[in-house]
């Protein structure tokens, strides 16, 4: 049970606190934003149509094979398969696995560089914990923004191209945009999530909320007051962030009422 000598004990550390929050929000942003940019690529390698062996379904007369192995082999698309193993591992394995083989697999064998951002972040645990969290969240978003492309009406393709837009202007001008305002409450959704999983990191030392957590329990043997404190901050952090973002879904929906 929690006492008010408890909570005064613990609020003694309230630094921690203070220094996981803004690690926590370090983490989240860094992660939606690089988190954002590899799901982008994800989705549109898912979406292209690249067949490098696409002349094996071609009969010796010019005719297309009607099926077969080398129909089958014609229709490969390595830049898709690639990004569909990428995304069903990430989406398969749990969270914790990814981090440590991250963690201790990936950056163990390399001398990144031991400095403190804002004096007190040990940026050696930072930078894998941001990479992890960007990889898993990056599998998520690449299907949501995969889905918000598809959504687009294909006529609209068809018009860019009458004007003149190549593939490229056509994702950027005409696709993304309106992909983007139809996906928002997802991605919101996604952002909220990433907030909460930040919390893993503290198992390989990044000092974010739980973090202060687990050190205010050592120094106080105290866990129910902490963990009332962490939970406090967490909601601060996701339930403003929830409304902010569904206000500007309004505001960009208000177009699409008549």
């Amino acid at each position: 049970m929690f006492t008010a000598a408890g909570f005064a004990k613990t609020w003694e550390y309230i630094d921690l606190f203070k220094q996981g929050l803004v690690c926590t929000i370090s983490l989240s942003l860094l992660t939606v934003i690089f988190g954002f940019l590899l799901a982008l690529i994800l989705a549109v390698m898912r979406l292209s149509n690249v067949c490098p062996f696409r002349f094996l379904g071609l009969t010796a007369d010019g005719h297309l094979r009607e099926q077969g192995f080398l129909t089958a082999v014609s229709r490969f698309n390595p830049i898709s398969f690639i990004a569909t193993v990428y995304v069903e591992i990430f989406r398969a394995t749990p969270m914790l696995v990814q981090l440590f083989i991250i963690y201790f697999v990936v950056f163990g064998g390399v001398d990144i560089p031991s400095f403190k951002l804002f004096g007190f972040i040990r940026f050696e645990r930072f930078l894998p914990g941001v990479v992890a969290l960007a990889m898993n969240s990056g599998a998520y978003l690449s299907e949501i923004i995969r889905a918000g492309i598809q959504s687009i009406d294909g006529g609209q393709t068809e018009a860019a191209r009458s004007l003149g837009l190549s593939q490229t202007q056509n994702m950027r001008f005409v696709i993304l945009p309106q992909a983007i305002k139809n996906i928002l409450p997802p991605i919101a959704n996604e952002f909220v999530t990433i907030i909460k999983e930040s919390s893993i990191c503290y198992t390989i030392g990044v000092q974010e909320i739980m973090y202060a957590v687990t050190s205010t329990k050592g120094a106080t043997y105290r866990i129910a007051e902490p963990l009332i404190i962490a939970t406090v901050v967490y909601f601060c952090l996701t339930f403003p962030t929830s409304k902010i973002i569904a206000y500007f879904e309004r505001r960009m929906s208000r177009g699409d009422k008549r």
